[in-house]
Formats: structure tokens, sequence, C-alpha cells
């Protein structure tokens, strides 16, 4: 093994990590808000890169457009779409449903999740068979920059889940929405009564975190494909990350996609032999119970103290 190629799958696993940061970013907002996994969350992220396929489609085969104008009709529209689903998933699945017990929260989200994946197999909408991006697209990002290997979809990756990043960190710290999210996070029926409009602020939680599950499932549909199911696995992952990050930490999810991401791909590319690199998707869940044994609040996150 060549220190060339060593860096390479550093470089991957940075790009994918990214990935699993925007997902978790979602998860991590929206349990900082209402202490609920929205296990709906990765399934968002696969109507977003379904969303994207078919705008990829339109922009390159029938507009005629440059890979960048399609590219960033893409990202735009598949966000807007993610976002309006993530308002429509609050406002008529979990609104409603606050009151109860989070159990019911809980069984909501998971049917929530089982509706949206088979919706999306039947044939009228997308069908089962998974399908890729326009080749022009996918030619364009996996073109090779620099002495690494480094592709413009791993730049693309980085910067992006970079710039997000930063873009949720002003909102929450230099911002009055920003304000109001920390003071409802931090004690909800509190900020009620100093007059904070928590269905806004819980609506815009969950409309920025679709939106960030939509860039990322643009970024793997052009990597790999687009699946009806491809939310599962994903998004099960980016959870994982979630937890080893600090879930409530925004630093923390990126901190988590980042980490989760060069495991796997280092166990994948370098440590397994060729004949067990499968077994490399395992890690993730071998870290979520080293986590939950050793560092319950994880890497970034604060331990709870609850009052007797």
């Amino acid at each position: 093994m060549t220190l060339h190629y060593l860096a390479q799958q550093v470089i991957y696993g940075l790009s994918v990590g990214a990935t699993y940061a925007l997902i978790a970013l979602g998860y991590t907002m929206v349990y900082g808000v209402l202490r609920l996994i929205n296990f709906a969350h990765g399934d968002v992220y696969m109507v977003g890169a379904m969303v994207g396929y078919y705008l990829a489609q339109w922009m390159i085969q029938t507009v005629r457009a440059p890979v960048w104008a399609a590219l960033t009709v893409v990202f735009a529209g598949s966000t807007l779409a993610c976002a309006i689903l993530g308002f429509v998933i609050e406002r008529f699945a979990y609104r409603p449903l606050r009151q109860r017990p989070r159990l019911v929260l809980l069984i909501t989200a998971i049917g929530v999740s089982l509706l949206l994946e088979n919706l999306f197999q039947l044939r009228v909408i997308f069908g089962p068979t998974p399908r890729h991006y326009p080749q022009e697209l996918s030619t364009a990002l996996s073109a090779s920059i620099g002495l690494l290997g480094l592709t413009r979809l791993d730049v693309l990756s980085l910067l992006l889940s970079l710039a997000l990043v930063a873009v949720l960190t002003w909102i929450v710290l230099a911002t009055r929405t920003g304000l109001a999210l920390r003071a409802v996070s931090f004690r909800f029926d509190t900020a009620m009564l100093m007059g904070i409009n928590t269905d806004r602020i819980i609506a815009f939680t969950f409309m920025f975190g679709s939106g960030l599950a939509a860039a990322a499932g643009v970024l793997n549909a052009v990597r790999y494909q687009v699946d009806p199911l491809m939310g599962i696995g994903w998004g099960l992952k980016a959870f994982i990350a979630a937890v080893l990050g600090g879930i409530g930490s925004v630093a923390g999810a990126l901190l988590g996609g980042l980490l989760l991401g060069m495991v796997e791909t280092l166990l994948r590319g370098v440590l397994l032999p060729r004949a067990y690199t499968g077994y490399s998707d395992g890690a993730a869940f071998v870290i979520l119970i080293l986590v939950l044994l050793l560092r319950p609040s994880g890497l970034l996150g604060r331990p709870a103290q609850e009052k007797v």
C-alpha cells in the first residue's frame, strides 16, 4: 500500500463523512428542539435524491442546459421540495400528537418512513428499480483534480457540508430565529410563555433539516444511484454519526459524520482483507454500542442532568 493510495482513501472517507454529517444535522436539530428521533428523516433524504433525479433529467435532456446550471437547479429544487415535505410531515404527522407520549411520536415517525418508502416504489412515481443520474452530470463531477485523485464531487461534498454547517451556526448564534430556537431547545414551555411562536420555530427546524438531507441525497445519488430504499441504511448510519458526535450538537454532528465516514472507508480500503470488506458496514453499529457504553452523551455532547 502506497502513501498515495492511503491519501486517496482519507479524502474519500472525508467526502462520504461530509454526506453523513449533512443528514445527521437534521437528526440533531429535531432532537435538540423536540427530543424526538425523526426516523422518517432518512426517507426525506431519499426523496431529495429522487426530486434531483427528475430535475437533472429535465435540465440535461430536455433543456440541454450546461452542467453547472443543471446542478444549481437540481440542488435548489430538491432542497426546496424537501423543505416543503419536512413542513408537511411536521404539520400533519407530528404536531397533532405533540402532547402525546414520546412513544406515540416514535411510532408515527416509523409509520411516515414506511409510507414514503412504499409510496415512491409505485411505478407512477418512481418504481422499485434503481436508476442513475444523467451521464453528463456524473462524468463532470467524477473528473479528477489534483495529484491525489481528488474529484470534483469530493470537493463539492466537503465545501457544501462546511458551508451549510457555517450557515446553520450563524443562524443559531446570530439571528433572532436562532435565539428563539435555542430558547425552545432549552425550555419548551417557558419559551412559549415568553411569547415565542414555538410552532413556527419547530416548523423551521424540520424544513432546514430536511433541506440538508436533500443536499446529501443529491450528492450520494450522483456518486452511487437512486433507490427508493436508499434512505434506510444511510439514515441509520447518519443517526449513529449524530449519537457519536453528541446528538443535539451541530459541531458534534459534523465531527461524528466525518469520523464515521473515515472509519468505514479505511476499514473497507485499507485495514480489512478484500474478502471481508463487506463487514465494514458493521463498524457503525460497533461504534454505536461503544458510545452508548462508554460515553452516552457523545464526543461533544454534555451529560443531561435531571432533577428528581
